[in-house]
């Protein structure tokens, strides 16, 4: 019996291979799409992919072609190709807008762009085009079954582009160019202000002023204390337990010496 069944099983396989075959010689489109839905439906998206490929010049534009773009789309998302589900996702809304799948391409599309995001630390071009497709979404379908999960997916981009602002401004900090820093640092924590981040950003920032101020030629030396000070006021104002207080309390004794030297 279960040679029987072996035997069946390669048979059904070498059959259904045959057919796949066909299909992609074939011209009729008919035969194609039959074959392309059937694979679909057994979850055999890549070469369903390759059939979908010779079919869509056939049913663009016609009302025949929604379910074909629409299992296009799918079988490009799950199997990772999310450039081209994106594009598959955006070319089904736009050909077939009044679809009751509009709703949900519209979703997967979006996500199609956010699971291009790359990791913060470089170029985050697709993250941001990742978050206008999900505000996108969300603006367009407020009371989505999808919004809870959209908003999620835009927080996570979000926090993203905020970790990057925020290493960026770091980083001048880290080659030494500290003017650049406290600038940099100064506006990410008015861009970020309810930053997990910012307690960091004031340390860097005063890091950065302290440095800056002893270091610098006597005449600009005063002013930039007295800078380097409010920096520590305002670290210690927000935090007063901060996990930098011994370091911070370090710079401060060293700023009151210096001053001393302008006072007398």
């Amino acid at each position: 019996m279960k040679k029987i069944i072996s035997v069946l099983l390669v048979a059904l396989f070498l059959y259904s291979c045959s057919d796949y075959q066909a299909a992609l010689k074939t011209e009729d489109v008919a035969v194609k799409f039959d074959v392309a839905t059937k694979l679909y439906d057994a979850g055999k998206y890549s070469k369903a992919i390759r059939l979908f490929e010779q079919l869509a010049p056939a049913y663009r534009g016609k009302p025949a072609g929604e379910k074909l773009f629409y299992m296009y789309a799918q079988s490009c998302y799950k199997t990772k190709q999310y450039y081209l589900a994106g594009y598959q996702f955006d070319s089904f809304i736009s050909g077939y807008p009044r679809s009751e799948k509009a709703e949900e391409c519209a979703y997967l599309g979006a996500q199609s762009y956010s699971m291009l995001s790359p990791v913060y630390s470089i170029d985050q071009t697709d993250t941001f085009k990742a978050i206008e497709k999900i505000q996108g979404f969300i603006d367009r379908y407020p009371n989505s079954q999808y919004t809870a999960e959209a908003n999620a997916t835009s927080k996570k981009l979000n926090d993203k582009i905020e970790r990057k602002v925020y290493e960026n401004a770091l980083e001048y900090n880290r080659i030494s160019n500290y003017k650049s820093a406290i600038i940099a640092l100064d506006n990410f924590i008015a861009d970020y202000p309810g930053t997990p981040y910012k307690e960091k950003a004031l340390y860097y920032k005063l890091d950065s002023a302290y440095s800056l101020a002893i270091n610098s030629i006597p005449s600009k030396m005063e002013e930039r204390l007295n800078t380097a000070k409010t920096s520590y006021n305002n670290l210690i104002k927000f935090k007063p337990n901060t996990e930098y207080k011994k370091k911070a309390d370090e710079m401060l004794a060293q700023i009151d010496v210096e001053l001393q030297k302008y006072n007398k």
